[in-house]
């Protein structure tokens, strides 16, 4: 069963590592855990469905509860405390297109607002509903989740957008195929989520970002339906696609989409290079990452993220032996690892791991083979659930990505990190902060930082503290002149600080679209720009 208040499958747990929690209560002090509410509470408050009668809608406030937040930090505090504010009136679960393009004309109708939802991870608010006169539907699209056509040819593959990453890699498998896109919450994440989102793949250097596999599809939208063909490129004036990728509902709903795919490579695997220090790591890393050498990723950790990573894996002894043997070479306190993934035939795998290896010796690097690199892959989606059990010891864990240029990387990041740590400072709490790049391109790189820091024993108290990070951290990025999100779209998180990075004229212009394809203002109100 999925946790209703928290990240994943109720019945799996990320055991916390002694070593961890004795960093965590070295730099910030011993956590309290707090009182969380549970689910019968939550329901005896659940207000009356103001929705009229549909066959396909469910007013069951067990299911509205399920679906009225996403796993952003705001909405893990709102689920914990049963302070939910605004849940849904209903929910309806479509099993094709015209079932969604019925309750989208009846929605007209009744003039009812809708929210599409896919898996319900957002870390933004997109899902989230907002308070007004008219009902709300949420839309999920959890029955739209099969593999509708497959063309080995083109290697093109058509789904039901509400399929979840495993089930969409278990279907091409099954066939000899791979999409390769798999973000950090893949476990329970939608295809239809990731091109709403426009989301980035851990893997996006060597499969592509979603707007690299996305190729065209059906979106419902309230003024009738798009479908958009799967052309490999066309000069026929603007691409369409891009007025819906990242869209986040605004303009219609995707129902289908037809994706590029690729036969599942002979390797994939991940080898891990220490450096001595933060100048050395990232100018390797540069230095591959422009040299165009065939990779799936690289991920490249901070001296303080390394070091939180190395507690995190337990295993002292294991640990220890590793940092005897790197100070032998040099490597010392500041390391810092750089994950490097290869995938590929075995040739093209033995030639970039070649190119890479003679890279980073030029700037110092200590191959140490695949242990890190095998372990990473193994819990690679589930740091969420990590989330989980540090806040039942009493500490809050977000995280705020972006995008710059390389000669930007340094002074954004210094800054970010500088805003985070001291953001509690008039509350005498410390955060601890760290960062790696996750995703490498040959003009820049993302930046994704993790904050952790104690919860207050009021949920209030609790909320006011990420207020203040999540708002000092995007002031940093804004004036330090990075993106407002590399990968997790805008939602309601976002949305004040998108107007600096669109220009007044670029948010106009998607509020023209958004009155072109809704005119009613029924789809996904308050997300990416203001109603009105």
């Amino acid at each position: 069963m999925r946790r209703w208040n928290g990240w994943g499958d109720e019945t799996k747990d990320y055991p916390v590592k002694a070593g961890i929690l004795g960093l965590l209560k070295q730099f910030i002090g011993v956590g309290t855990a707090p009182q969380d509410v549970g689910l019968a509470d939550v329901l005896a408050n659940v207000p009356a469905s103001r929705l009229p009668q549909h066959d396909l809608i469910s007013t069951d406030p067990e299911l509205r509860i399920r679906h009225a937040r996403g796993q952003s930090f705001a909405d893990l505090v709102a689920t914990r405390s049963g302070d939910l504010g605004q849940i849904p009136d209903g929910v309806a679960l479509p099993q094709s297109s015209q079932e969604v393009r019925e309750l989208i004309d009846w929605a007209s109708t009744n003039n009812v607002t809708l929210i599409p939802y896919g898996g319900g991870t957002s870390v933004a608010g997109h899902i989230n509903p907002v308070a007004g006169e008219r009902p709300i539907l949420t839309v999920s699209l959890a029955k739209l989740n099969r593999l509708l056509d497959i063309n080995p040819t083109a290697r093109l593959a058509r789904f039901g957008a509400g399929i979840k990453g495993p089930d969409l890699e278990a279907q091409l498998r099954a066939l000899g195929f791979t999409l390769g896109h798999f973000p950090q919450s893949f476990e329970l994440s939608t295809l239809g989520g990731w091109i709403a989102t426009r989301s980035s793949g851990q893997q996006s250097l060597g499969f592509g970002r979603i707007e690299q596999l996305w190729a065209g599809g059906r979106v419902e939208t309230p003024q009738g339906a798009l479908e958009l063909a799967p052309f490999p490129a066309s000069a026929a004036g603007p691409d369409l696609r891009e007025m819906l990728l990242g869209s986040e509902g605004r303009y219609g709903i995707i129902t289908e989409a037809t994706v590029r795919i690729r036969p599942i490579p002979e390797l994939d695997v991940v080898h891990a290079i220490f450096f001595a220090n933060w100048q050395q790591a990232q100018t390797a890393a540069r230095t591959i990452a422009q040299a165009h050498v065939p990779l799936g990723m690289l991920r490249l950790s901070t001296p303080t993220e390394t070091m939180t990573n190395l507690a995190l894996a337990g295993h002292e002894r294991a640990i220890g032996l590793l940092e005897g043997f790197l100070k032998l070479r040099g490597v010392g306190a500041e390391k810092c690892m750089l994950l490097v993934g290869f995938i590929g035939s075995k040739a093209q795998v033995a030639l970039s791991r070649h190119a890479v290896l003679s890279l980073t010796r030029q700037h110092g690097g200590v191959h140490i083979g695949q242990t890190f690199g095998k372990a990473w892959q193994a819990g690679r989606f589930r740091a969420p659930y990590l989330r989980n059990r540090l806040w039942e010891l009493g500490y809050g864990v977000d995280t705020v990505e972006t995008a710059t240029t390389w000669e930007n990387v340094d002074p954004l990041l210094q800054q970010l990190e500088h805003r985070l740590r001291n953001g509690l400072a008039a509350e005498h709490e410390q955060v601890h902060v760290f960062t790696h790049l996750s995703h490498f391109y040959a003009t820049g790189s993302s930046i994704y930082t993790t904050y952790v820091f104690r919860l207050s024993d009021d949920a209030q108290a609790t909320m006011a503290r990420w207020q203040k990070l999540k708002t000092a951290a995007s002031q940093a990025i804004v004036a330090a002149g990075g993106t407002i999100s590399h990968q997790h779209g805008v939602g309601l998180d976002h949305r004040p600080y998108l107007e600096a990075e669109k220009g007044s004229l670029g948010i106009g212009a998607l509020q023209q679209l958004g009155h072109h394809f809704d005119p009613q203002g029924l789809l996904n109100p308050a997300k990416l720009y203001e109603d009105g």
